[in-house]
């Protein structure tokens, strides 16, 4: 009766050590869920990104002077004809 009660006992602890502390515990569930969250968080700024960067596809497929713009602004491209001025802000 001693060994099925040692038997029993033993059991139970362990029962307990992995419902507390291993792998599938509340701690464990816990920290899952922190990171489902802080995922959830970063793909929503991905879409919005994504979002944005697909308007500015569609802009440079269908708009020339969004192209222009990017042109003189990204690659410093003048047009033909056009005199480039450069200036320097004071210190």
């Amino acid at each position: 009766m001693k060994w099925l009660l040692a038997i029993l006992i033993a059991i139970f602890l362990t029962l307990q050590y992995r419902l507390w502390v291993g792998e599938g515990s509340y701690a464990h569930r816990a920290r899952l869920q922190q990171e489902i969250a802080r995922q959830q968080d970063e793909n929503a700024r991905q879409k919005d990104r994504n979002r944005v960067l697909a308007v500015q596809v569609e802009n440079l497929k269908n708009d020339l002077d969004v192209i222009e713009e990017r042109a003189r602004s990204d690659m410093g491209m003048i047009k033909e004809g056009e005199t480039f001025f450069m200036t320097r802000k004071p210190q």
